[in-house]
């Protein structure tokens, strides 16, 4: 008599799954879109580190129409990255000690270097500071909390500034990774759950009445500061988006019907978008109960359609694979990490010529990338700081992208 077979085990099918292209253009283009926002940020009238001298509301209605989504989507697809981590290697401590060095020395490095020269303009700018960045950097150092616009408005040093995403994915990264280590099948269950969840109209409706009731209740009292600690209103957020994320390489139906609905979501993206800027209060006048919840409405529906059209149209038009690809991946992380300080360094030198920002603004958003992208080119060579810029010490950078059309290029004529 045959020996009874023993059945095979279980492969998680992300294991065997092959990269999610499409989520790493989405990666991409999220970061750059972010690294134009913040350029918008310089001309905006709200709260920034420096202010142009053409500070006006003329392009707030544009930063309005990305504002709402933007890191949401990033913290979206921040969470698809972890599941397929967790997939490939399970929730051992291995991981998430290399999440924490992954994560942490860019900070720690960001805080110590690149910070710092954005918090010494700030200073310099809106507070009148005379000294120069040496003393400064004492002062920063040292914790120094004398840098105040107002009773209770000082800046915190040191600081970590746009680098707080670090820390809030790393902490999201550690729950998720704990309740796997306590669970090992979680997420596959709760993705059977959610897709059911999601299903007909449950699509838009769980997500955006979510997204619309925090936002409701937790906005006013914990307005966002980014500090971690007393942020709950983007908590709520930003860690639903990333469990969303955690979820959907699982969810095959759910990704098909976002690319089903890519061009509806971004109609109503956009409708939103318009009821937002109509219901809005104007300058100085105080808002109204009805238009201001309605306002809520709008933003939530904002957010998640146009996470939706995002997703839809990357899974349907950008799923093809090349060193392009792979070399933006790569450089993506280190981009993020050093373009604001660069940002702010070149509208200070930019400053003094006075130029107006329909000739500025494409200088700083073209200058920002090129910086950054050449940061990365030139830090990724040196091993011993690969870690600071969020790259893995020992791993063989990709090929130029030039190089390998160059290449491709030669071989073509080859062949003909």
């Amino acid at each position: 008599m045959p020996a009874a077979r023993r059945p095979e085990p279980a492969i998680d099918p992300l294991t065997a799954a092959t990269r999610r292209v499409d989520l790493d253009w989405i990666r991409i283009l999220a970061f750059g879109v972010l690294v134009v926002y913040h350029v918008g940020m310089y001309y905006a009238t709200w709260d920034w580190h420096v202010k142009s001298a053409h500070a006006s509301r003329a392009i707030e209605p544009l930063m309005k129409l990305v504002s709402p989504w933007r890191m949401d989507l990033i913290f979206v697809v921040s969470g698809a990255a972890t599941a397929f981590m967790l997939a490939g290697r399970g929730a051992s401590g291995t991981l998430l000690a290399e999440r924490a060095r992954r994560l942490g020395v860019p900070l720690v490095f960001g805080m110590l270097v690149v910070v710092p020269p954005q918090s010494y303009l700030e200073v310099v700018q809106r507070l009148g500071y005379t000294g120069g960045f040496v003393d400064f950097m004492r002062a920063y150092l040292a914790g120094y909390s004398g840098f105040c616009r107002a009773p209770g408005q000082c800046l915190l040093l040191p600081t970590w500034n746009h680098l707080w995403y670090l820390p809030y994915l790393f902490v999201y990264t550690a729950l998720v990774w704990s309740v796997v280590r306590a669970w090992p099948r979680a997420l596959e269950r709760t993705a059977g759950a959610a897709s059911r969840a999601l299903a007909g109209a449950g699509l838009f409706a769980w997500p955006i009445a979510w997204l619309v009731i925090t936002h409701a209740l937790l906005r006013a009292s914990f307005p966002p500061t980014h500090a971690l600690v007393d942020d709950a209103f983007l908590h709520a957020q930003y860690l639903a988006m990333f469990a969303l994320g955690t979820l959907l390489p699982r969810m095959d139906a759910l990704a098909a019907r976002f690319e089903a609905l890519r061009w509806p979501t971004t109609l109503a993206a956009l409708l939103a978008w318009a009821a937002m800027l109509w219901l809005a209060p104007a300058p100085g006048a105080a808002a109204t109960p009805p238009a201001d919840a309605g306002r809520v409405i709008a933003y939530g529906t904002l957010q998640w359609c146009a996470i939706v059209a995002a997703l839809g149209h990357a899974r349907r038009h950008l799923a093809a694979d090349g060193p392009w690809r792979r070399w933006l991946t790569d450089a993506v992380f280190p981009v993020y990490v050093l373009h604001q300080t660069i940002t702010i360094l070149l509208a200070a030198a930019l400053a003094p010529a006075g130029l107006a920002p329909a000739l500025e603004a494409p200088l700083l958003v073209a200058g920002t990338f090129a910086g950054a992208l050449g940061g990365y080119a030139l830090l990724r060579r040196v091993r011993w700081l690969r870690p600071a810029i969020g790259l893995k010490r020992d791993a063989a950078p990709p090929r130029s992208p030039w190089r390998a059309s160059a290449r491709h290029e030669a071989v073509s004529r080859m062949i003909a």
